[in-house]
């Protein structure tokens, strides 16, 4: 029977990792496939919009005949109830975890699993979570109506603060001031730390540090829209109004600051650009100038250029200062489309760290598109599968740039003002495409 569950657990984690669902992630020590950590981002169009929550699964030897164990751990230290179901104790409240008495049919079967917890659990991120407390459902009394507006503001508020910005600070090493608490040298120490550590359960185990970092980069201008919008609806300094359903150690209190909040944002997204910037000159230092993963990319590169030249691709692609850490890579734009003609350079920056910290990477020719951040970020997906493959995270851009019937999908939501007149009602595909046409045309000018 635990072999029958351990590999019943190993498969699911293998399917959430082959999906290509930009909102779920799960992962676990090879040691211990028992112990999951799950991260929820949060559904766009809802207070948990791009909040980034985490979970963790505890899995015993008769999985799947009962449910796992889940506890919360996005609480910030078990001080902030997110949600009605989901308590500042890390307690999750659902029928089939046998955690709350739901219907007749609602409770836990071997036929669920991992997926269908964590999709029951994104469900809760509601517009109006407020009415996921039993005996609230059809509350609309008046006081009812300002209460479900002050708590999708303060829900929306502390998302950004706790899930987002606290959780990218303690990542990067920033205090509340902005400055870097770790420098390069200090993490290169922490680097030797760790590969003097023989007991793998002894090494700290963030898998979504990445993940987490380049989603940031994502959803940035989404933030900053939720600061703007959190500015327009209440004051700096005014205190968060308790819910009904709310007790005193199991609550979300505090009080607004969306303009400190978007200090912290700036902060988060300058370190994140000096720490990219810094992986070219970190690959060129002694211990990772001759490395494998140098050696890698050097390898890697020649291959592309290689096989561009045998394909008669018309894209160019070379190194900056013969950096294997840094490709430059020159697009020219689809024919018979609106891409036609353009000239675009993307800049790919490799960290010494690869693949476990992934490429990241930025168009520096400007283009208005709904795939494309204002600050060139492409969001993209590349299989996970070939992770270790550069190839294929090049392939994953360009597909992401050049397709023409994409589905409607809110996670890519990474340019607010492009995403909404594409998938927009009258003309406003028409206005996107001819803004497209502009900087593409605006491409060949520059160049």
């Amino acid at each position: 029977m635990a072999d029958q569950s351990v590999f019943r657990i190993t498969k699911e984690l293998s399917d959430l990792q082959k999906n290509s669902d930009l909102s779920l992630a799960v992962a676990c020590r090879d040691i211990d496939v028992r112990n999951v950590k799950a991260l929820i981002i949060g559904p766009h169009d809802t207070p948990y919009e791009f909040g980034f929550f985490e979970f963790a699964f505890k899995f015993n030897k008769d999985y799947p005949r009962k449910s796992p164990a889940v506890t919360a751990v996005t609480t910030n230290g078990g001080r902030t109830r997110f949600n009605p179901n989901i308590y500042a104790n890390g307690r999750v409240c659902l029928s089939i975890l046998g955690t709350w008495r739901g219907e007749r049919g609602e409770e836990w079967s071997a036929a669920q699993g991992l997926e269908s917890i964590l999709l029951s659990i994104q469900s809760l991120m509601s517009t109006n979570p407020y009415e996921n407390e039993p005996g609230f459902e059809d509350a609309n009394e008046p006081s009812d109506k300002k209460n479900q507006k002050d708590y999708v503001q303060k829900i929306r508020h502390e998302t950004l603060r706790i899930s987002v910005i606290q959780r990218l600070e303690e990542y990067l090493g920033l205090a509340l001031d902005g400055s870097v608490a770790t420098s390069a040298a200090t993490k290169e120490d922490m680097d030797d730390a760790m590969d003097g550590m023989e007991d793998e359960a002894n090494i700290p185990f963030e898998p979504f540090k990445d993940l987490c970092k380049r989603r940031f980069l994502w959803y940035y201008d989404s933030y900053l829209a939720t600061v703007q919008q959190g500015k327009t609806e209440v004051k700096d300094g005014q205190s968060f109004t308790r819910m009904p359903f709310e007790g005193s150690s199991n609550t979300m209190e505090g009080k607004f600051n969306y303009s400190e909040l978007e200090r912290r944002l700036q902060n988060i997204k300058k370190a994140l650009e000096a720490e990219t910037e810094s992986w070219a000159a970190e690959g060129l230092t002694p211990k990772y100038k001759d490395s494998t993963v140098a050696v890698n990319l050097q390898r890697q590169y020649e291959q592309i250029v290689e096989t561009f030249k045998r394909t008669d691709t018309p894209h160019n692609l070379e190194l900056e200062d013969n950096n294997p850490f840094v490709w430059i890579l020159t697009y020219i734009g689809k024919p018979m489309t609106n891409l036609d003609g353009g000239l675009f350079r993307i800049r790919l920056f490799f960290s010494p760290r690869f693949p476990e910290e992934q490429p990241r990477i930025k168009f520096e020719t400007r283009i208005f598109h709904h795939r494309i951040a204002a600050d060139g970020t492409p969001c993209y997906f590349a299989p996970l599968s070939r992770r270790e493959d550069a190839k294929s995270h090049i392939e994953a851009v360009l597909d992401a740039l050049e397709e023409e019937q994409p589905p409607y999908d809110p996670r890519t939501l990474v340019n607010p003002e492009a995403f909404k007149l594409y998938w927009g009602k009258g003309d406003d595909r028409k206005v996107y495409n001819r803004r497209l046409r502009r900087s593409v045309q605006q491409s060949m000018e520059d160049c």
